[in-house]
């Protein structure tokens, strides 16, 4: 979803998880000023994240890095009995992919993120989907209307870039293999403020890393390993 519009400045969403982390460095390494943008919504593990995200900000730090943006969209009266908020039967690594959808979550980071843009004067929104994402909210349909729609609506002209949409987690991961990875966070379960070792996106972590050939620098509450 590129034209020709100027993308020396952009936002980025950014959970503090491996992807939109790898986006984040690519985009600061091409030289680009870029606005880190978080979505707080209420979920059990964001306090967790946020707190591993400002290190990997920290670690990143350089002259393109704008200060991180935390915005506020508390869901829990939208998920009020949702396991995402609720910390309750979270899916563990034997679960399908499918099992931790969370219903709308572009839609919701994405509307706030280009109303921020748009008011901020930044032209284009970055996110880290990748290619095979299953989800409605993450195909090239969704987000062309998505953008057509938001900024018909405010009287905008903020791009959605989507630069992964091509790529694997494997692929990624090799992009970004020099970054400080180990400050990345990907759990939804988190224990003692470090990974659980043993959630559906912790077996998604280790398994990215294993099928890359890369190190996994990784502490993980409970240790074991993901043979899935």
């Amino acid at each position: 979803m590129s034209t020709s519009t100027d993308h020396s400045s952009m936002a980025v969403l950014i959970s503090g998880g491996l992807d939109s982390a790898v986006l984040l460095g690519e985009m600061m390494r091409a030289g680009k000023s870029v606005y880190p943008l978080y979505v707080r919504s209420g979920m059990c593990w964001e306090t967790v994240e946020l707190e591993y995200l400002r290190r990997f900000l920290e670690a990143m730090a350089g002259p393109g890095l704008k200060p991180l943006r935390v915005l506020e969209m508390p869901m829990a009266d939208v998920y009020p009995r949702h396991w995402s908020t609720s910390g309750e039967n979270v899916p563990d690594a034997d679960t399908p992919d499918e099992a931790v959808y969370l219903p709308g979550r572009n839609v919701l980071l994405l509307s706030k993120a280009m109303l921020w843009c748009h008011l901020n004067d930044v032209p284009a929104v970055a996110i880290a989907v990748l290619a095979g994402n299953p989800f409605p909210d993450a195909t090239s349909e969704f987000f062309l209307a998505f953008q057509d729609s938001v900024n018909r609506g405010i009287g905008a002209r903020v791009e959605i870039l989507r630069p992964y949409a091509g790529l694997t987690k494997t692929a990624v991961l090799h992009r970004g293999r020099e970054l400080p990875l180990e400050w990345t966070f990907s759990c939804i379960q988190p224990r003692a403020g470090k990974h659980c070792g043993a959630c559906n996106k912790c077996a998604e972590r280790m398994r990215g890393f294993r099928e890359a050939g890369i190190a996994d620098p990784t502490v993980y509450h409970r240790e074991t390993s993901c043979s899935a």
